[in-house]
């Protein structure tokens, strides 16, 4: 599912999607309040990510065609355990969550949704797969695989973080192949 698709459902549909564009290193949530907001990102990069021990530990990338939130937090009004950060220049299509609860309610638009959250468990779901089978070597294969674009996008302490290993840790396994 591409974002022109949801944003032009919701722009039919009441106007609903306010259109921001905000510089890079923007937080956009942090750890600890609850999320009011979803985004989908329409050009730029994000990432989620929470401390541990004084370090940053990336949870995911999102880039164009994506949505993020925190989505416990979005859907049950909890406190988020993780911070949305913009990388680069970032323009996003916010959905209040105040408004999400309402739309949930038209079958149209649980349609154009049900998708999209399926995919992201399914994503999720096998992350967390992975780092408990697989190797930090393996994981790496997997990023270069389905992501390798971010590589020179990205730090490369953000990639290493992502992978639940070091820059140093990075960098032989890079020479390594």
């Amino acid at each position: 599912m591409h974002i022109p698709d949801i944003h032009s459902f919701l722009k039919t549909e009441l106007h609903l999607l306010a259109e921001v564009t905000y510089p890079a290193k923007t937080i956009l949530l942090v750890e600890g309040k609850v999320s009011d907001r979803m985004f989908f990102v329409k050009s730029g990069a994000l990432r989620a990510f929470f401390y541990q021990d004084g370090k940053e530990l990336t949870l995911e990338f999102i880039t164009e065609n994506q949505a993020v939130s925190s989505f416990d937090s979005f859907l049950n009004g909890t406190p988020s355990e993780f911070v949305i950060e913009t990388l680069e220049p970032t323009t996003v299509y916010e959905l209040h969550a105040d408004t999400f609860h309402k739309l949930m309610e038209n079958q149209e638009f649980q349609q154009t949704f049900h998708p999209l959250f399926y995919k992201r468990f399914s994503e999720i779901n096998q992350r967390l797969i992975s780092f408990i089978k697989d190797s930090p070597q393996k994981r790496y294969e997997q990023f270069l695989k389905n992501r390798p674009e971010l590589l020179l996008r990205f730090p490369q302490h953000y990639i290493a973080s992502y992978l639940g290993i070091t820059s140093v840790s990075l960098s032989r396994i890079r020479n390594r192949r």
